[in-house]
């Protein structure tokens, strides 16, 4: 039976994650932070926070897993700008107090530990080109890209010392499950109100901002993937097309029944992030060349899978 170890497991990534590996028979456990509302069924929770990196080695020796997701830290940019200490800590040492405690038992056992790093596109900052591959040079312009790049040179640095490390580049990807203050979640959410004439105006920072979004269920079934290919590497995990925010916008407005959002609607500088990349779309030719992998949902179907469960919710 395989043995799996999850950070982050009670977040969007790692929830789904848990569900997957679950499903396939794994004794699967959880990093959770102390006093967290796991709710955990069929699998076991450890109450470990990630700035405490010798618990976290004691972790990995103790359980010694066959793969190891590190999926947890600091998930939002807005909140790097306002804790990036705490950004380094737990999405930058971490990260390294995981992938040593893996080699250290990988030595100490003869068996392979393989792990997958959750990098993100944020380490390309404002790119030089489009779409973003695997040879796009790594220059982050915030904080939580920052943590993200250093983690994700540690996996080469890693897998040159003989572990089996996936850096996967995840774009940005979501899902129901994504809490309320990140912008997705925030405009499906409004949109489902004002539909419901529970709210009437959104307010937004940059609606010109534009991202490349897919299914957080896919991009978590691109992880699996990579920790299990024949050899470790890097893959850029994202669509390929880019919309904006206002994109994003229409779409939601309409799903939920609003055929005009404008009315709706308003922007506020306070919400705009300095260093805002204006475009970040991957290409994710490698991913589906050398893992299989494939997307299930688009961008219309992602938006309409938010809308409609946050129509069910204001609903209830």
């Amino acid at each position: 039976m395989t043995v799996a170890l999850v950070t982050g497991a009670t977040g969007q990534d790692g929830s789904y994650l848990v569900e997957r590996l679950l499903a396939e028979g794994a004794e699967v456990h959880g990093v959770v932070r102390p006093g967290d509302d796991f709710g955990a069924v069929g699998w076991t929770p450890h109450a470990v926070d990630l700035g405490d990196r010798p618990g976290l080695h004691a972790l990995v020796a103790r359980l010694a897993p066959d793969e190891l997701y590190n999926l947890g830290g600091i998930s939002s940019v807005a909140r790097s700008w306002a804790e990036p200490e705490a950004t380094a800590e737990l999405s930058g040492l971490a990260p390294l107090a995981l992938l040593d405690a893996a080699l250290a038992t990988q030595d100490r056992t003869g068996r392979a530990v393989r792990v997958v790093q959750a990098s993100s596109a944020e380490i390309f900052g404002h790119p030089d080109r489009a779409p973003q591959d695997e040879t796009t040079p790594v220059a982050p312009r915030n904080p939580y890209g920052a943590a993200k790049a250093f983690a994700h040179h540690l996996a080469g640095v890693y897998r040159e010392r003989g572990l089996h490390v996936a850096s996967c580049v995840l774009f940005n990807h979501e899902s129901p499950r994504r809490p309320e203050q990140f912008v997705t979640r925030k405009i499906t959410r409004g949109a489902a109100r004002i539909a419901l004439g529970l709210d009437d105006t959104l307010v937004l920072g940059n609606l010109a901002a534009r991202r490349d979004w897919g299914w957080a269920p896919d991009y978590v079934d691109a992880m699996v993937r990579a920790a299990r290919h024949d050899a470790p590497g890097d893959w850029v995990v994202a669509t390929g097309q880019a919309h904006s925010v206002e994109d994003f916008v229409r779409a939601a407005f309409e799903r939920a029944g609003v055929p005009d959002w404008r009315p709706h609607v308003e922007v506020d500088p306070a919400f705009l992030r300095p260093g805002d990349a204006p475009l970040l779309v991957g290409d994710p030719g490698r991913a589906e060349r050398e893992l299989g992998w494939r997307r299930t949902h688009d961008f219309a179907a992602l938006v309409g899978a938010m809308v409609d469960h946050d129509l069910a919710l204001a609903r209830a």
